[in-house]
């Protein structure tokens, strides 16, 4: 399958994952323009790909080249010389490559190796899930340069953290180590070493790839929306989609192989 080719970005297929690497070590894969227009540009390549069971791959990994960031943050040299009017573009770009990523039917997996601040934050809490090796820091440093977050960070470090948390770190702009993260509930699981961390995350992407894809694209869904719902209209939407769960093939071969105690061959539909 062919993903594209970009500047800035490695792209990879690895069995039934796609790893996506961030390639600018030279400045700690800071977010120009260029690596935000190779994100959108593959971002809507995947988004025209097909759905659920369609999709060529089950998950995908998103990760920085180097030893020492995933993604530094935003290129503030480049920022330097922008107008309101384009740091306000700049911020919508990159927002629309975040919200591409929660709507694709897979999941998409963070393997974070040292800095992951600002825009790198931002990038990983655009992930459904956050794997760190123990040398990972994290943080929104914007009110340091006088600036607020600009790629999401307002609102997904809120549902990631709790309000107060989210309000310590973003009022401050500290920098908190991987430990800490994870004690939060920031980062999903903890790593000794970038080895490790890709392999943790390559195991978890296999893992997935041998659910439902049709069930974890609609529990994707599912949890995506809760965040902006009641409990009860919650509820409503979570029965709408076990409605729906009944009538699709996977539902029927998941049923079937517990019966038979077999191991289930999800035809993805």
């Amino acid at each position: 399958m062919e993903f594209g080719s970009y500047e800035t970005l490695l792209v990879e297929q690895e069995d039934q994952a796609l790893i996506v690497t961030i390639n600018r070590p030279e400045v700690l894969n800071a977010l120009a323009g260029a690596v935000v227009e190779d994100l959108w540009a593959l971002t809507d390549k995947l988004a025209t790909m097909g759905q659920d069971g369609n999709w060529p791959v089950r998950a995908l990994i998103i990760t920085g080249a180097g030893e020492k960031a995933f993604v530094a943050g935003a290129d503030i040299v480049e920022m330097n010389g922008m107008e309101a009017a384009q740091g306000e573009a700049y911020s919508r770009r990159m927002q629309e490559v975040t919200l591409r990523l929660e709507a694709l039917p897979v999941p998409v997996i963070a393997a974070v190796n040292g800095f992951a601040l600002g825009g790198g934050c931002e990038l990983a809490m655009a992930c459904d899930m956050i794997y760190a090796s123990k040398n990972a820091k994290f943080g929104q440093p914007e009110v340091n340069l006088g600036l607020v977050p600009g790629f999401g960070g307002s609102v997904r470090l809120t549902q990631r953290v709790g309000i107060g948390m989210a309000r310590e770190l973003i009022y401050t702009g500290r920098a908190i180590k991987a430990e800490e993260a994870y004690r939060i509930g920031l980062v999903n699981a903890l790593f000794d070493d970038p080895a490790a961390l890709l392999a943790g995350a390559k195991a978890l992407a296999a893992e997935l790839a041998g659910k439902s894809p049709v069930a974890i694209a609609s529990c994707k869904r599912l949890l995506d929306a809760s965040a902006t719902m009641t409990t009860a209209q919650g509820c409503d939407l979570e029965a709408t989609a076990f409605h729906d769960a009944f009538e699709t093939a996977d539902k029927a071969e998941g049923v079937r192989a517990f019966i038979a105690k077999e191991k289930p061959t999800f035809p993805g539909r």
